[in-house]
């Protein structure tokens, strides 16, 4: 039987960041030192409510993009402004956590960031005053996974980094020692 696999960027908050963080905030616990708890990822899906494959199309992209199953957000209830009657698919989401949630992570700072366009670094002002990190993206084409050519739509994403912190100072010093790459 082979070792157990574990992701690189959990190796690295076991053994920099978790070190690094006490010796910063003087903790003398290492679980006082703050973890990131899951990835959340959401999309919107506005022409779904005419075009029903649009629903499995998205799915599969973002199934490609995290290696999980998103799940198809319903609408509550129905809005005549919006042309939505109640329970049509409007959306995706998906939470990674543990193992999934480090390789996409990995996955996403290393691969995806970089192929955004002008890239400059992310901004800081996407922390609430609970330390948790929403980013926006306005296409999916950064990942790598998704083939240009199969993709009928550029489709935008929210993601959000639960950080279990004390606050917004402690979650911007995990996520850059992690290698978030935030603007100066």
């Amino acid at each position: 039987m082979t070792a157990s696999y574990i992701p690189r960027l959990k190796e690295l908050y076991r053994k920099k960041v978790i070190p690094e963080t006490m010796e910063i905030f003087g903790y003398k616990n290492p679980f006082e030192s703050p973890r990131l708890e899951k990835i959340v990822i959401n999309t919107g899906l506005t022409e779904a409510k005419e075009n029903i494959k649009v629903v499995d199309l998205a799915s599969a992209e973002i199934a490609a993009i995290t290696g999980q199953k998103p799940l198809v957000t319903r609408a509550k209830k129905a809005i005549s402004n919006f042309k939505l009657r109640k329970g049509v698919p409007i959306g995706l989401k998906v939470t990674l956590r543990g193992d999934r949630m480090y390789e996409f992570l990995d996955r996403f700072i290393s691969a995806a960031i970089p192929r955004i366009r002008d890239f400059r670094g992310l901004t800081a002002k996407g922390f609430d005053n609970k330390g948790n990190y929403n980013l926006g993206l306005t296409e999916q084409y950064i990942f790598s996974e998704i083939d240009i050519d199969k993709s009928e739509k550029a489709r935008g994403m929210n993601i959000t980094f639960v950080v279990k912190a004390d606050g917004v100072k402690e979650s911007k010093t995990l996520l850059t020692l992690l290698g978030m790459p935030f603007a100066k």
